[in-house]
């Protein structure tokens, strides 16, 4: 079980388990400091006692398999439990390079030690010195609110206000350095998890270069660093988008948080003032009080903010009757009076503000005027599941995949809002709908991406539906990649019907948009990130709900990629691999093997190409329905399929072959009697426009069983140096990072593919992924 998730509402109510939670936390960040400190001291050792290099190599070793990362959240991605492993992992290589006794470490200072010195005192060191004065703002305002509590009521009623007023200053100053307290130790709990491996695996690849006796040990190593690579500039893209949305959700509450307070319908908390009276003495004691309306029980939690966190004893009674209290029967204010039917006498309470005893005794029903909150709901628009929705997305879809499915960040890139608003209004108006040209130039096609996403948002209810939200994640943390796709299959067909259409509409066209992603650069994984909080969104934005943006990301990478499994196989009764796999956690031991790419939903979705003759049947197809054109020409490089009305008119041939790897390339014996057709390479990384180093590429494709054989073109043997990473699917093929140097490279016979060797090994490289020199 990780970190539990800090909510923005709870600095609100700075309730003992809150303090509880946010102590974990701060322990968590001391062990890293700690524990970082001892990294650094031991790196300074290994690089200056080079006559106990031995003996320092294995203590840091140690200290590395020591270590167990913590996450915020209840589940891992395959990411995060690889780079959970990487120390782990780490550790090993120390040990066994330990044994071949070398002696030089050259720029280990630069590429170990600082950065770890910079994270530690730039991110560590500010989430202490935030801590500092959250302390000193606690201390401050505790002091004042009791100062406060304890004027009379018969001061002049300007003093009291003017004391109101000072109180209410210090209370949001306190609630806005707690809020940035919060935010600042997640970031630095989630940032750790990128930039403290990084360092430690640029160490590595270090050693692995000045260490000739390491050479073998360095080699068996590739293959999981590529996968810690690529699963680290994850995790940082991941990162980047669920830090901005905290964020947002941090400012939405510093500028209205009335609106974001945890105000439940069926139970009241906070802190309440106590009178008790011993010895013919009433003193007033400070509880943590928690009413629940149901059972009508009232339980105080004796509890000093000031303490240092130290829960006291607990006491419970059921309520019976409460009464406002007035100003001139008692010297306190904000008081009210409750009876117990479990106890004798009344008790008195004193609130902290007339607004929260206000509450309080809305709560309680109480004897005062029932208040009921004002907050405005906003009207939805009036987007919904219906005949017109079809035909809007329809209409945009079509202009999309005929006018600039090839247009570079596609979906990212967003359009003017007043033109967006514009364009949906007028699509969606049934009197203006049949006036909306998108073939020419007035509608851009970043405009009409736009459209889509803002139609989707402002539906009644997500497109996946509240319902089945939680279900869907919980199949995306799954550990078996099959099952989560049994499991998403299953929960696809519980949706209704409507919902399950117009999902089927979005990701047959989303498939289309990734099968272009060399053009449009917008990958299966990115397009997850553009479309899971849109169609997964949670129905209370809270700061768990985004933590899990991730695996709403994977559950839309999953319906792209198997999107004509999912929506026309219906799924077998009792739903893939059985609902009892969902409450299964993801592993986390050191005895899993170390998930590779393609077992990682984060994959890339394969363009099928076509061959002539397929193409002379599909540029000509006869539509009945009035609504759509009788020929439409498709494009050869496009995989259309029926999206019910749309006016593409391009329809699936059932003698069209599957998609399917070159024969030569599952089998090497037989890559000589092989035919393919290549399949177009790009260097753009398929995992993110922005880090091609990344990537993962897509090998050629077979277009027919019967296309003829292509010839080889022989060129001489050259040397050549990978530009971007790859991932090898298969035995035939080489797995490398940017910079590789490959021996022997030449032409081989699959198009679109080169033959060279690496390491002694000889296999073939995706051509546009190297260069010569």
């Amino acid at each position: 079980m990780g970190l539990p998730a800090l909510e923005f509402s709870d600095c609100y109510l700075d309730s003992p388990h809150f303090r509880e939670r946010l102590k974990s936390h701060e322990l968590e960040l001391e062990k890293t400091n700690k524990f970082i400190k001892e990294l650094i001291k031991d790196g300074k050792a290994l690089i200056q006692a080079l006559k106990n290099l031995s003996t320092a190599k294995r203590k840091f070793a140690e200290s590395l398999n020591e270590f167990k990362f913590q996450c915020i959240g209840d589940a891992e991605t395959d990411d995060e439990i690889c780079i959970a492993k990487s120390l782990q992992e780490f550790a090993g290589v120390l040990q066994n390079l330990e044994d071949e006794r070398t002696r030089m470490i050259e720029n280990a200072n630069d590429v170990l030690i600082l950065p770890l010195e910079r994270f530690r005192k730039e991110q560590i060191g500010a989430a202490k010195e935030a801590k500092k004065k959250y302390d000193k703002e606690t201390e401050k305002y505790c002091g004042v609110l009791e100062k406060h509590l304890s004027l009379s009521a018969k001061k002049k009623e300007a003093h009291l206000h003017e004391a109101d007023n000072q109180v209410d200053h210090v209370r949001q100053h306190f609630y806005e350095v707690s809020l940035e307290y919060v935010f600042k130790v997640q970031e630095v709990q989630e940032r750790k998890m990128f930039e403290f491996v990084e360092p430690l695996l640029a160490f590595l690849q270090g050693l692995f270069t000045y260490y000739h006796h390491g050479y073998e040990l360095a080699k068996d190593f590739n293959h999981f660093k590529t996968d810690l690579t690529i699963s680290i500039q994850n995790t940082r893209n991941r990162f980047e988008s669920t830090r901005s949305e905290v964020e947002s959700l941090m400012k939405k509450m510093k500028e209205n948080p009335d609106e974001h307070k945890s105000i439940s319908l069926n139970s009241m908390q906070g802190y309440l003032f106590v009178q008790e009276k011993r010895s013919f003495v009433s003193t007033w004691v400070k509880y943590y009080c928690i009413y629940h309306r149901e059972p009508k029980r009232m339980t105080l939690l004796l509890f000093d903010q000031k303490s240092g966190g130290k829960i006291g004893d607990e006491d419970s009674f059921t309520l019976k009757s409460c009464t406002r209290r007035k100003s001139d029967s008692i010297e306190k204010r904000f008081c009210f009076d409750i009876e117990a039917t479990d106890r004798p006498g009344v008790i008195t309470m004193q609130a902290l503000s007339e607004e929260d005893r206000r509450l309080w005794m809305e709560a309680m029903d109480g004897r005062e005027p029932v208040y009921t909150l004002n907050r405005d709901s906003q009207n939805e628009a009036m987007a919904q599941l219906d005949v017109i929705g079809f035909n809007v997305m329809k209409k945009f879809i079509y202009a999309i995949e005929t006018r600039g499915i090839d247009e570079q960040g596609l979906y990212r890139l967003v359009g003017v809002s007043s033109r967006v608003q514009k364009l949906l209004g007028l699509a969606m108006d049934p009197k203006t709908c049949a006036d909306v040209e998108l073939d020419g130039t007035e509608w851009e096609i970043k405009t009409i991406t736009s459209a889509i996403k803002h139609y989707l948002r402002v539906l009644p209810g997500p497109l996946m539906t509240y319902q089945f939200q939680r279900s869907f994640i919980k199949a995306a943390k799954l550990d078996n990649p099959e099952t989560r796709v049994s499991e998403i299959h299953s929960i696809v067909h519980r949706l209704p019907e409507k919902n399950r259409q117009m999902l089927e509409l979005l990701m047959k066209h989303l498939a289309k948009v990734a099968s272009h992603h060399q053009q449009n650069l917008m990958t299966v994984a990115n397009l997850g990130v553009v479309f899971g909080p849109t169609l997964l969104r949670p129905q209370e934005e809270t700061v768990a709900a985004i933590m899990d943006i991730k695996f709403q990301n994977i559950v839309v990478e999953i319906l792209i990629e198997n999107h004509e499994r999912i929506f026309q196989d219906v799924p077998a009764c009792g739903g893939g691999q059985g609902n009892s796999q969902l409450n299964l956690p993801r592993r986390r031991s050191a005895d899993n093997k170390t998930p590779s790419c393609s077992e990682r939903p984060l994959t890339l979705f394969h363009t099928p190409t076509i061959s002539d003759q397929d193409k002379e049947k599909r540029n000509s197809v006869v539509v009945n329905s009035s609504t759509e054109v009788q020929t439409v020409n498709c494009n050869s490089t496009h995989n259309w399929t029926r999206l019910n009305s749309l006016p593409t008119g391009c329809q699936d041939d059932p003698q069209l072959p599957k998609q399917s790897r070159p024969t030569s390339l599952q089998n090497p014996k037989l890559r000589s009697s092989s035919s393919t057709s290549p399949a177009s390479l790009s260097p753009t990384s398929p995992r993110s426009p922005s880090w091609p180093m990344f990537s993962a590429p897509s090998s050629p494709q077979l277009a027919s069983s019967t296309s003829s054989e292509s010839p080889s073109i022989s060129t001489p043997p050259r040397k050549a140096r990978a530009l971007y990473a790859c991932k090898a699917e298969h035995d035939s093929e080489l797995s490398f990072i940017a910079g590789t140097v490959f021996e022997n490279v030449h032409s081989s016979r699959e198009p679109g593919w080169l033959e060279g060797t690496l390491d002694g090994k000889r296999g073939l490289i995706p051509e546009n992924y190297v260069e010569f020199f």
